[in-house]
């Protein structure tokens, strides 16, 4: 597919100034077939990187000018970062992290627009967490090829390219998986929460 669109466009691939890839965070194998993939191309044909978080990539694809960005994370998580477009690109007002949709990240302000899969799998959690400061939500918004490339664009304007030994995937979570006891505790927790609920 990469030779194939480099021959439409009449390039070889010595002749792009970069490559960007998805650094996530997200699927740990998608993430790893991405990383090396990029990799072994920009140490191939001597060209930088530009690792592009995901969560950014929605808030570029959003249209939008203030975006708290949230991917489902499973597990009863989201991915989660916020940001604002200003004169020289995205300004990060909440670094990505992992938490639970009621737990996410206070907001400054309102006028945000809400993106992503976690908004699909949590919406309604995520706007009782941010009541009046959402204008709207977007939960069918997903990150795209051409907002890496858009974004990736700006990293190489910037000079902020990276050698292919130095790039690495963003995962935020190191786990994947509960086991037995946790997922018993984490069912209980929930248990006790929703009867403290009801009993107040």
């Amino acid at each position: 597919m990469i030779d194939a669109l480099l021959q439409e466009a009449g390039m070889t691939l010595q002749q792009l100034h970069g490559i960007g890839f998805g650094a996530g965070p997200g699927s740990f194998t998608g993430l790893r077939i991405a990383c090396g993939l990029a990799q072994g191309m920009a140490f191939g044909a001597d060209l930088p990187l530009a690792p592009v978080g995901t969560l950014e990539c929605l808030a570029q694809a959003s249209g939008a000018r203030r975006v708290v960005a949230a991917l489902d994370a499973r597990m009863g998580e989201i991915y989660h970062a916020a940001f604002e477009l200003g004169p020289a690109g995205w300004q990060v007002k909440c670094a990505a992290s992992l938490c639970r949709p009621e737990d996410a990240p206070d907001l400054e302000g309102g006028g945000w627009v809400g993106c992503g899969s976690g908004f699909a799998a949590h919406g309604e959690a995520l706007r009782q967490r941010y009541g009046k400061a959402l204008d709207a939500t977007q939960p069918d918004l997903y990150p795209h090829a051409r907002d890496v490339a858009a974004l990736a664009a700006l990293i190489f304007a910037n000079g902020k390219g990276v050698d292919s030994a130095q790039a690495a995937p963003v995962y935020i979570r190191d786990k994947v998986a509960l086991s037995i006891v946790e997922r018993a505790e984490r069912k209980q927790a929930a248990a006790d929460e929703a009867a403290g609920q009801r009993a107040g």
